[in-house]
C-alpha cells in the first residue's frame, strides 16, 4: 500500500495522484483535507484542516517549518489521523505532494517518503529538510531546466527524476494552428488556485478583438465546461496561469500559450512563465489589463508549438510508477 498526500490547494497535486495510480499495480490510498472525489475509486483518507484557527502563533517553529502553529486543535488532529492511519496500515512509501510537515511526520514513523517537487524557490530551510530526509525527489518538467529550481544545490538536484509534465489529457499530434481555417479561437483555462484576471479584463480583451472568438473556463461556475480538452482543440491559442497542471494540458493539446502568471508562494508561477518564455511555445504577460490583445493573440498565434512534445509526451504517469516500484525495489521489509 502506498500512501499519497494530496495538498488541498490548486489540482494538480490530485491530478498527478491520479495519473500515477492509473500507472501503477499497486494500491494509492489519497490523503487530503480535500473530499474525495466521485471519480476516484481507491481509498481516500480525509484528514482536518489546520488553518481554519481564529488565531495562529508560532506558525514556522523559528522558521523551521512552514506551517505548524501552537497549540492549535486542527492541526494536532490532522497529524494525529495521519499518524494512526501509518500505524494502523504500514504504507511501503508515502508520496508527498506535497507538505515539508507531512514529509517530516511519515519519516519520524519510518515511512519513506517520495516528495514532489514544484517550481519555485525552494532553498528555504524547510524545503531543504524535506528534501534532504526524502528517499528520492521527482518533478513533473522535462530534464534540464535548472532555471525552474533557483538556489536548490546540485546534490539534491542529482536526485530529483524529471517525468515530464502530467496532463489529465492525451497527447494531439495533429498539425499546427491553425485549426479551423480561417477562424480565430482563444481559449481561456483559468486554475483552481485563485488570483485570477476578473471578468473585466476579459471584457476589455474581448472588446480589442472582433476577429477572435473567445471561450473562458473555470471563472465561475457559468463559465463551466463538461469536456474542456475538445476546447483547446478547436482552438489556436490558450490563455493561461502558471500553474503545472494548466502548461502540462496545453502542452499536450499542442496549443501555443498566453501565459498571465499568478502570486504564488516561492515564486512558483513567475518562475515557471520565466522558463517558459525562453524557447517555449508560451508569450507571458504580466499585466492582462495593459495589453494589447490583438498584438499578443496575433504573436502567440505564430508561435512553433513542436517544442511542447518534450515537455507532456503522455507518458509522465508511467515514468512516476517506475520511480515508486524501483524505490519500493530497494526498500527493506517492515520490521515488526
Amino acid at each position: 500500500m502506498i500512501g499519497y498526500y494530496v495538498h488541498h490547494h490548486g489540482s494538480g497535486h490530485l491530478h498527478r495522484a491520479a495519473a500515477l495510480s492509473a500507472a501503477l499495480k499497486h494500491e494509492v490510498v489519497v490523503i487530503s483535507s480535500l473530499d474525495k472525489p466521485d471519480n476516484w475509486v481507491g481509498d481516500w483518507v480525509r484528514v482536518p484542516r489546520d488553518d481554519t484557527g481564529a488565531s495562529v502563533h508560532d506558525v514556522t517553529a523559528h522558521g523551521r517549518f512552514h506551517w505548524l502553529p501552537q497549540r492549535d486543535r486542527g492541526l494536532r488532529a490532522r497529524m494525529s489521523r495521519l499518524a494512526s492511519w501509518i500505524y494502523l496500515n504500514n504504507p511501503e512509501l508515502l508520496i508527498s505532494d506535497v507538505s515539508v510537515e507531512v514529509t517530516v511526520l511519515a519519516r519520524l514513523h519510518g515511512v519513506p517518503v517520495l516528495t514532489v517537487m514544484l517550481p519555485g524557490r525552494r532553498d528555504d530551510a524547510p524545503h531543504q529538510l524535506a528534501m534532504e530526509i526524502s528517499a528520492t525527489l521527482v518533478a513533473a518538467w522535462p530534464e534540464d531546466m535548472p532555471h525552474l529550481l533557483p538556489g536548490v544545490s546540485e546534490s539534491v538536484r542529482s536526485r530529483v527524476h524529471y517525468i515530464g509534465g502530467v496532463s489529465r489529457f492525451p497527447v494531439d499530434e495533429r498539425s499546427s494552428a491553425p485549426r479551423r481555417g480561417d477562424a480565430h479561437r482563444v481559449a481561456v483555462m483559468m486554475g483552481a488556485g485563485g488570483n485570477a484576471p476578473s471578468s473585466t479584463t476579459w471584457a476589455r480583451a474581448r472588446s480589442m478583438t472582433p476577429e477572435w472568438d473567445w471561450t473562458i473556463m473555470g471563472y465561475d461556475d457559468q463559465q463551466w465546461h463538461q469536456d474542456p480538452y475538445q476546447v483547446l482543440l478547436n482552438s489556436d491559442v490558450a490563455v493561461i496561469q502558471a500553474g503545472q497542471n494548466a502548461v502540462a494540458e496545453v502542452a499536450a493539446a499542442r496549443l501555443p500559450a498566453v501565459i498571465i502568471p499568478a502570486d504564488r508562494p516561492h515564486d512558483e508561477q513567475r518562475t515557471t512563465a520565466r522558463a517558459l518564455s525562453h524557447d517555449w511555445p508560451a508569450l507571458v504577460i504580466e499585466d492582462p489589463d495593459v495589453a494589447d490583445w490583438s498584438q499578443v493573440l496575433d504573436q502567440a498565434r505564430a508561435l512553433d508549438i513542436h517544442p511542447w512534445q518534450r515537455w507532456c509526451d503522455g507518458r509522465a504517469g508511467e515514468r512516476f510508477a517506475a520511480v515508486v516500484d524501483d524505490l519500493l525495489a530497494a526498500a527493506p521489509r517492515l520490521v515488526e
